[in-house]
């Protein structure tokens, strides 16, 4: 879904229409779009604050990926990524993050309105509860009429329907190489950004992909 919002920015489509002014927008909630990358935002304040991060001079480069940063401070914050630092230290669970606003987002799950009566996660608006709780009653109301999968959500259809159109718009900027899906894309990119998000919370070690870290899990068997 995400993908093909980011898609009116080029073709000019705005299929969002205003009720009171009839004024056309790319997203919906989201009116102000980054020219640039296309992302998103309810307010315009938060559209200019965003396009620091195109226009901003980045003078301190990280020695590992060398990705580029306008404040020393933020590339000190980026290095997390890539030793496996989790200074951000959920109150609740314990949980560590590299960085501030991943905690900030997880402490959703904790204090979140709407909650999961089967499982107690929690969720910021009720129709997200409601698409979750189908994870538990088994509920898959959308089928893919090539191969009879089933899914809970329309959008998790749209995606597995490139499976069999070998559809792949989802490019990685430095190698160009294509994949099918988003979540693909952004695995992908921790081979060019040497981010390694998944640590063994038994030996600190880190890993880009959590397959790697569930079969290293293994040397420990025995010792836990």
């Amino acid at each position: 879904m995400e993908g093909n919002s980011h898609m009116h920015v080029h073709t000019g489509e705005k299929p969002f229409i205003c009720s009171i002014c009839s004024k056309g927008f790319y997203q919906h909630g989201k009116p102000f779009i980054c020219s640039v990358c296309g992302k998103g935002f309810s307010l315009q304040e938060n559209l200019k604050r965003h396009m620091h991060v195109h226009t901003a001079e980045k003078l301190f480069i990280c020695s590992i990926c060398s990705k580029g940063f306008s404040q020393q401070d933020t590339l000190k914050r980026h290095m997390c990524v890539h030793t496996g630092e989790r200074p951000f230290i959920c109150s609740v669970c314990n949980k560590g993050f590299s960085q501030h606003h991943h905690l900030k987002k997880h402490m959703d799950v904790h204090t979140a309105p709407f909650s999961c009566s089967d499982c107690g996660k929690h969720f910021l608006k009720e129709i997200q509860l409601e698409r979750h709780v189908k994870v538990h009653t088994e509920e898959r109301p959308y089928g893919c009429d090539v191969c009879k999968s089933r899914f809970i959500q329309k959008c998790h259809l749209d995606n597995h329907m490139r499976v069999h159109s070998g559809e792949k718009p989802f490019v990685c900027d430095v190698c160009s190489k294509a994949f099918s899906q988003q979540d693909r894309l952004k695995r992908h990119m921790r081979v060019h950004t040497c981010e390694k998000p998944f640590v063994c919370h038994v030996c600190s070690k880190a890993f880009s992909q959590q397959g790697n870290l569930k079969r290293h899990m293994g040397v420990h068997e025995g010792c836990m």
